[in-house]
């Protein structure tokens, strides 16, 4: 239990600290692609306002500065590279279209990256698109009307887009870092994070144990003297009373620490091979006529020839818990199916019973430790609500899974997968 708190823990932390990563990393990579189609898009405005090239000066006071655009955040501009220097930075091409689509000519003297050729076939690219702005490769286009036909102009973006990639790979490869970082701290840390809880769990399971062998010796003292004293004076209710609260209370010592044998035990109980279904087979045979006198029926479904690495007992007490867990809460004339079936490296034990009602919610605590479906715990129904803890225990001791599920309401069926 302790190992999966651990497991838990480490997965919790690592999963929100990916998922806090993504967020930041996400904007922040948004952020920056946008500024680049924002400074991309105001050198486009800035040449198309003047026929496909930069103007030989700017205004006094703010000059470029004016058109800079920029992107804002929560208010904030973020800042423009426009400047003086830009028609010096730039390299662009412009073609001039007619109505129809056709080239009137090209501009290409601002970049020696494209030829004429390769112009035509951008521009006659953007005309087939039907956009009037966008990415070709890493030129960022801008179309717009001019007289009777049309003008494009691509701007490279190369370095600007390469910068960008640069800083989202750079980005992703430290928080890749960050997040191996944090896994080996946590790894480390995360040992003595739950060391008190392990440690309180340890003290818990060596005093249901101390506390179960310490009381067996005067429950054994109490029901010898009720048996002297029922000699003595003959049968008497008082006596019996005493006797059979005894018992209980024995019962349940024993179950507690049969609980808290089997958690302990875990990985390092003992496992020999042994016939499965025979084992099952003696089990359920033993509560046919049990199910009989109560007006149930029992039916079982074994496949035979199954053998099983583990605890024979364990698995016979487990067999017996779940029919016994079947017969006590199913109705009168209700109906109780065991199954034992392998299925590939898996072998597959459920017991399903009839009932007169049950909810999702108690299905999520029928393995909780001395929890009933009867909250009033006065039916006539016995048991301490330890039986499904200790089948839980010897699943989880043999490395398998236990699980409860209803299609109904009105009926359960438990399962217990175990590695064959």
């Amino acid at each position: 239990m302790i190992r999966k708190l651990r497991v838990k823990f480490i997965l919790a932390t690592m999963f929100s600290l990916f998922a806090v990563l993504s967020i930041i990393l996400g904007i922040v990579a948004a952020l920056s692609y946008r500024q680049v189609i924002s400074d991309a898009d105001s050198v486009l405005e800035i040449l198309s306002e003047n026929g496909g090239a930069f103007p030989d000066s700017y205004p006094e006071g703010n000059g470029s500065a004016d058109k800079s655009g920029g992107t804002f955040f929560f208010g904030f501009r973020l800042g423009s590279r426009l400047t003086e220097e830009l028609p010096y930075e730039s390299r662009y091409f412009v073609v001039a279209l007619n109505g129809e689509g056709a080239v009137l000519y090209t501009d290409t003297e601002q970049i020696a990256a494209v030829d004429v050729e390769t112009a035509i076939e951008y521009a006659e690219a953007v005309w087939e698109s039907g956009r009037t702005s966008g990415f070709m490769g890493n030129y960022r286009y801008l179309e717009y009307s001019e007289g009777t036909g049309s003008r494009v102009i691509f701007l490279d973006c190369t370095n600007s887009l390469r910068f960008f990639r640069t800083f989202a790979l750079l980005g992703i490869l430290v928080s890749l870092a960050g997040l191996a970082a944090v896994f080996l701290l946590m790894l480390f840390l995360s040992g003595r994070i739950v060391r008190p809880f392990a440690e309180n769990y340890e003290k818990q399971k060596r005093f249901i144990t101390d506390a179960g062998h310490e009381l067996k010796t005067p429950l054994t003292i109490i029901d010898a003297d009720a048996e002297i004293l029922e000699m003595d004076l003959g049968e008497n209710e008082w006596l019996r009373d005493i006797q059979n609260q005894t018992k209980r209370l024995a019962g349940l010592t024993n179950d507690l620490i049969l609980l808290s044998r089997m958690e302990e035990a875990g990985d390092q109980a003992q496992r020999i091979e042994f016939p499965l279904s025979d084992v099952v087979e003696e089990a359920f045979a033993s509560f046919q006529a049990v199910a009989r006198t109560q007006g149930k029926s029992l039916e079982g479904h074994i496949q035979p020839m199954l053998s099983l690495c583990g605890d024979e007992k364990a698995i016979r007490q487990l067999t017996t818990i779940l029919l016994d867990n079947a017969l006590k809460y199913s109705q009168e004339g209700g109906t109780i199916s065991l199954t034992l079936e392998k299925k590939k490296n898996t072998v597959r034990l459920s017991v399903y019973n009839t009932t007169p009602s049950i909810t999702k919610e108690q299905i999520e605590h029928l393995f909780d430790r001395f929890y009933r479906a009867d909250a009033s715990r006065n039916s006539s129904v016995s048991g301490h609500g330890l039986g499904l803890s200790i089948a839980g225990a010897i699943v989880a001791a043999h490395r398998g899974k236990i699980s409860a599920s209803t299609e109904d309401g009105h009926s359960l069926q438990i399962t217990a997968v175990l590695p064959g």
